[in-house]
Parts: structure tokens; C-alpha cells; sequence
């Protein structure tokens, strides 16, 4: 089992912003357990089967041992459709599972609620799943947008999110800083019809080959986070 060694923080000056800590590169294993956690993105809402979700594809794409628990409507404070809160299913998790790499994703599910006592449930779901296991390495994928302009309030979190993660030295995924979603593609990434504003199968394909470009620019040299060559790619995705 590899475990990733935390560096430095940054000095602050008194009364600065709390300080950044740089996150180590990742080194994944060959045939990782990954975890994979978060809401309806991650349940796979809107591909043509669950299992054809960015979550599931990204897994059978780089050879994982992938665990996906995803629940649709859920959020750090929102408890979800058919689950908890993310601080209640990860209080369920399995101790025994052990994962190499867990990632978080999500969640624009608390957009709808005060700001208030955000952060805070934030920092207390993060502070069991790194007790909890305690050798994996942690990604947190922030939310992507659904509907654009981004909503105030998801910029809200996207940024509380990036900077509780560097707080703790954590690698932080921004799909709104990133652009992963935009008015050029936005008609194929998103299902705006039945699938009420959920990436579409070729969206869920997408997003997976944006998530493993981003986890293999975190790595270290490590092999099996290339990118499949048949993944649809930006280029691929054009505007209406």
C-alpha cells in the first residue's frame, strides 16, 4: 500500500488567508481499488444505462477496481434521493474497502441551501473519509455546470471547494475554472430533454476523458491514466 506524503504548507502572515499546502504527485498503482463518490453525475443520471456513466467508463477505460457510489440529489448538506448527506454515506462506507485513490465529486445539490454551515459539513465529511482510510490518496472533483451561465451559488462552492482542498494539500479538479463545459459544447456534453440537465452518454464519455487527463497530469511518471485513444476529445465535441 503507497501513501502519499503530505509537504510543506506555505508560511502565512498573520491575518492572510489560511495556508496552501501543494499537493504531491500521484502514484497509483497497478489495478487500483478507486473510489469514486458523489451525486447524480457520478450515479451515471442520463447516460443511456448508469453503468455508461463518466464514473463507470473512466474505471473500465484505465483498468480499475472501481467502487462507484453515487446518489442521485445528494450533497454535503443536502441528503440525497436514495441515500444521505455525503457526511451519512460516508459514515456508511466500508471500513474494509481500502481504496488506493478516492475521488469526490460534486455537488451542485447544495446550491439551493444557505451558505451558511457549508463549509463546515464540508470539512467534517472530509475529516472522516481521510480517518477512515487513512493510506488512499483524495481528488476532489468540484461541480461541473449544468445549465449556463454558472449559477452564482455553484461558483460559490466550486470555490469553497478549492480552497478547503488546498488547505488540506488535496488536488482539486475545477470543471468551471477548466472550462470543461462551455457554450461550444454544451449541447452534447449536457441532456437538456429527459435527461433534465445531466450529461448525456456522450457526455458521460466526455467527462471521463477530462478526468483522466487531469488525474494524469497529478501522476508522477505512473502508468495507466493515458487517455483512451477512441475517447471523444474536445475536438470532437462541437457547438449546434
Amino acid at each position: 500500500m503507497w501513501m502519499p506524503v503530505p509537504a510543506a504548507p506555505v508560511a502565512a502572515a498573520a491575518d492572510a488567508a489560511p495556508a496552501v499546502i501543494a499537493p504531491v504527485s500521484l502514484a497509483i498503482p497497478e489495478d487500483p481499488t478507486v473510489l469514486i463518490f458523489g451525486d447524480s453525475w457520478t450515479y451515471g443520471s442520463a447516460a443511456s444505462l448508469p453503468t455508461l456513466g463518466y464514473a463507470y467508463v473512466i474505471g473500465d477505460r484505465l483498468g480499475w477496481n472501481a467502487i462507484v457510489d453515487g446518489v442521485r440529489g445528494s450533497g454535503y448538506l443536502k441528503p440525497g434521493l436514495d441515500g444521505g448527506s455525503y457526511g451519512e454515506r460516508i459514515a456508511a462506507l466500508d471500513p474494509a474497502l481500502d481504496p488506493d485513490l478516492i475521488i469526490v465529486e460534486g455537488s451542485i445539490n447544495d446550491r439551493r441551501l444557505p451558505a451558511d454551515g457549508y463549509r463546515a459539513a464540508v470539512t467534517a465529511a472530509w475529516d472522516q473519509l481521510a480517518a477512515l482510510y487513512p493510506n488512499a490518496a483524495i481528488v476532489i472533483l468540484g461541480p461541473a455546470p449544468q445549465i449556463l451561465p454558472v449559477e452564482e451559488a455553484t461558483a460559490r462552492i466550486d470555490a469553497d471547494l478549492s480552497s478547503l482542498a488546498a488547505e488540506r494539500g488535496w488536488w482539486y479538479i475545477s470543471p468551471i475554472a477548466e472550462g470543461w463545459i462551455d457554450a461550444d459544447n454544451y449541447a452534447q456534453v449536457i441532456d437538456t430533454g429527459i435527461g433534465r440537465d445531466h450529461p448525456s452518454t456522450v457526455g458521460h464519455q466526455y467527462l471521463a476523458t477530462r478526468l483522466a487527463e487531469s488525474l494524469d497530469a497529478m501522476t508522477d511518471g505512473a502508468d495507466g491514466t493515458q487517455v483512451a485513444a477512441d475517447a471523444p476529445a474536445e475536438s470532437d465535441l462541437t457547438g449546434p
